[in-house]
């Protein structure tokens, strides 16, 4: 099948989903320019379709320029890089890819968790740099049986908490609204925050989200508590998480996100009390094709008028 329409893909997307626009459509490779902005210039007027994937920004600018433009897939769950006010406002549509990553991400978060508790990565540089042989590895805390703090209970966040029921934590969580679950709810972040052990964070980014766990927040987890994102990393004040790591206000934190990504402060990276990840949360080929699979899906889908899988606007 052969669809006349120009997509230009700003992202470096998996080869073999590369290769599926490759056979149905006219493609633009933006990744692979050395001067992106002179690139866009010259294809602008010619392209119907965006795939990307975050952090490429999409901006009010970027739609502005296309004149026809029609849809904009994105690849991943969160779509806070691209400005769909102004694609609504240009009757430009944009997907997502929801779902098929929630095992991956929630996978994740219970390997974060596990990391922090009981010191997985510190004890593996033990071992490595043979200090096993002159004593041994420090005790480190139990993690089974501990209160589970939830901030975002949509599709992931239900395949976290399935997967702590395994470990008789005490699972509960907040929202905007109250959810159809037989966990906990807390009505406000700050009761969340003071009656848990740990705080996972998985809420979409965000200007509505920006700092959700400020100082405040971590101050009520606790000198005990324990923080892992794996949403993104404006929901997280990154200057009061690690002031409040150095300050032993909390106890340790996991992190697959962060600011101004891939650019990590020194200040976080010296720290011990942490496990950092390069935003891998999805980070499994067959996940990872599946995702870009969809945001294929969807564009096709939208050119040869069918519904969308998993339209945003």
């Amino acid at each position: 099948m052969k669809i006349d329409k120009n997509i230009l893909i700003m992202s470096k997307f998996p080869q073999r989903v590369v290769e599926h626009f490759d056979e149905t459509f006219n493609t633009f490779k933006l990744y692979e320019e050395t001067d992106k902005q002179k690139y866009l210039k010259e294809v602008s007027p010619i392209i119907d379709g965006i795939a990307v994937m975050g952090p490429t920004v999409v901006s009010a600018e970027i739609i502005s320029s296309l004149p026809k433009l029609k849809i904009i897939g994105n690849f991943g769950v969160g779509f806070d890089a691209i400005d769909v006010k102004k694609a609504s406002d240009a009757n430009v549509k944009v997907t997502n890819t929801p779902d098929v990553l929630n095992d991956e991400v929630a996978d994740t978060a219970v390997a974060l968790t596990l990391s922090v508790y009981r010191q997985i990565i510190e004890a593996n540089k033990f071992l490595l740099n043979r200090l096993w042989l002159k004593s041994e590895f420090p005790l480190s805390r139990k993690f089974s049986g501990t209160k589970f703090g939830i901030l975002g209970m949509g599709r992931i966040g239900k395949a976290i908490a399935k997967r702590m029921e395994a470990f008789d934590c005490d699972i509960s969580y907040h929202s905007r609204n109250k959810k159809d679950v037989k966990y906990k709810y807390f009505s406000s972040l700050e009761n969340l925050a003071e009656n848990v052990d740990t705080l996972c964070v998985i809420t979409p980014g965000g200007e509505e989200t920006k700092h959700l766990v400020n100082k405040s927040i971590l101050e009520k987890l606790g000198k005990n508590g324990v923080l892992i994102n794996i949403a993104r990393g404006s929901v997280v004040d990154q200057k009061a998480l690690i002031e409040a790591l150095k300050a032993g206000v909390i106890s340790g934190a996991g992190l697959d996100v962060f600011d101004n990504e891939p650019n990590v402060p020194n200040d976080l990276i010296e720290l011990e009390n942490v496990v950092l990840l390069p935003h891998v949360g999805s980070a499994t080929i067959e996940t990872r094709y599946e995702m870009g699979k969809m945001v294929y899906d969807n564009i096709v889908a939208f050119f040869s008028n069918k519904k969308l899988l998993s339209p945003v606007n």
